[in-house]
């Protein structure tokens, strides 16, 4: 089995980057939508929506984003 190689994250250098994919909304799947670093102490990500690029948004959890307020 081949293994993949991931990015060292030059924020904390102790975790790789891993990219997410997600679904746009017409269905269709976005490939490496965002990045974010292994280590949990870390928390850096980068995220691409709408075509604009955002670092470092708040990680949630489930719990979290059921708390938040509706739009």
């Amino acid at each position: 089995m081949e293994s993949e190689s991931f990015p060292d994250c030059k924020a904390c250098g102790e975790g790789d980057l891993v990219p997410l994919s997600d679904f746009g909304g017409q269905g269709s799947a976005v490939h490496y939508k965002a990045w974010v670093c292994t280590n949990p102490g870390c928390g850096f990500n980068l995220k691409i929506r709408n075509g604009d690029v955002y670092l470092n948004e708040p990680i949630l959890t489930d719990t979290d984003r059921h708390r938040r307020p509706p739009r």
